[in-house]
């Protein structure tokens, strides 16, 4: 036994032609298309249009979603490597892309097959946009803390309640909402929640404020409000109350998605630092000749082989269908977002004054990356779950 898992072959990443050839085609699409306008995005806080349409175009919302409801397949170590590439350039059309997952992934899970014709398909041939409305003032990690209700009346429910820092909420056409159908019980604070499916038509919806955060300019997040919003009995997800199963095992594989892009983010910030080493010149030699550049480094290329790794096997796990996947994904997540912070900071002070300075590019990782540590369960949480399926999978017991 290999603790807390079951033999050594649970460690195997299978990394085909068939992946290296969709990177190559993603990278192409990422150098041409969107790294040249990485500025554009920053201050204007829109990812533009016409990226959008050629990614649809390309099948890049599809990955990851089986082709019978339009997508392309893929399985989870696609999508990886397609949100590494497209974090590498610009963190936040990772995002755009990873919201319509966050969408999509529960309705996979736990939907009927009427809602995943209906609602998925035209999120993965990029006809339609989603987002995940879960977050809320009182209730974020803590998804057993949310308190916008859903009371049922004949054939259909009636929302009321607030969501905030929802990515994608303005142009979404759809959005799974979260809400409590009945109060907590005493020894199952979880139960209660369910999961909605919301059209962006329906009367009481609204889109609020833009919240203004640290990072990911071109896809920042927006408050959701609800008010007596009529949404059909047909658009609840899985069973009523026991929604928080439904949004928990949504996060343990969308949080893969958030690990690769952390790994994007550090590949950039890298890179970045090693080409600037090289090309300065210090006290009449190259930045690259001072040991402690070249420490710096080295330590930022281990974190970033180690937190595509990490990313790699979770995501295979997950391919494989092995229940152990959720740890390797936790795994992944906390190690990567941390390693993607630390490199994108060295990579900064590696450039001197130029790493803060907006116009070099520089600046922004970090910004990204910090994000990365906090949204889809913060690191904290990460921690917490580790522990609980280690002593689970290990001892079969739960706290």
């Amino acid at each position: 036994m290999v603790f807390p898992f079951s033999s050594s072959e649970d460690f195997r990443i299978e990394l085909t032609e068939e992946h290296e050839l969709f990177r190559k085609s993603i990278r192409e699409f990422v150098e041409s298309k969107v790294m040249p306008r990485w500025r554009e995005i920053e201050e204007t806080n829109r990812i533009p249009e016409d990226i959008l349409k050629e990614a649809a175009d390309l099948g890049i919302f599809g990955v990851g979603i089986p082709e019978e409801y339009g997508g392309q397949g893929g399985g989870h170590l696609m999508t990886a490597l397609l949100t590494e590439e497209i974090a590498r350039a610009v963190p936040a059309l990772g995002v755009t892309i990873g919201v319509n997952h966050l969408f999509a992934v529960p309705i996979l899970l736990f939907g009927t097959e009427e809602q995943k014709r209906k609602y998925v398909t035209p999120i993965a041939q990029g006809k339609a946009r989603g987002a995940h409305a879960n977050t809320e003032p009182t209730g974020g990690s803590d998804v057993a803390g949310i308190r916008t209700t859903a009371r049922k009346v004949n054939d259909h429910y009636v929302i009321n309640g607030r969501k905030v820092f929802i990515s994608g909420a303005r142009d979404a056409d759809y959005l799974v909402v979260s809400a409590r159908t009945n109060p907590p019980r005493e020894d199952k604070r979880w139960w209660g929640i369910s999961v909605f499916i919301v059209e962006k038509d329906m009367p009481g919806l609204k889109i609020g404020q833009q919240f203004k955060v640290l990072g990911m300019r071109g896809e920042q997040p927006y408050e959701v409000i609800l008010e007596d919003v009529k949404v059909p009995a047909e658009n609840l997800v899985g069973n009523e109350d026991e929604g928080f199963k439904v949004i928990v095992s949504t996060y343990d594989y969308t949080r893969i998605g958030i690990a690769a892009q952390a790994v994007g983010i550090a590949q950039a910030s890298f890179e970045k630092a090693l080409n600037y080493a090289l090309q300065r010149e210090v006290f009449g030699q190259p930045l690259i000749q001072f040991q402690m550049i070249i420490d710096k480094l080295a330590n930022m290329y281990m974190k970033l082989e180690a937190a595509r790794l990490l990313t790699y096997w979770a995501a295979t796990l997950a391919d494989k269908g092995k229940r152990e996947f959720i740890v390797a994904a936790s795994l992944a997540k906390a190690f990567a977002t941390e390693a993607a912070e630390w490199i994108a900071r060295q990579a900064i002070q590696i450039h001197g004054g130029y790493g803060v300075d907006p116009e070099t590019g520089v600046e922004r990782y970090l910004r990204d990356a910090i994000i990365t540590t906090i949204y889809e369960g913060t690191n904290e949480i990460q921690r917490l779950t580790i522990v609980r399926q280690l002593v689970r999978q290990a001892f079969g017991l739960k706290f």
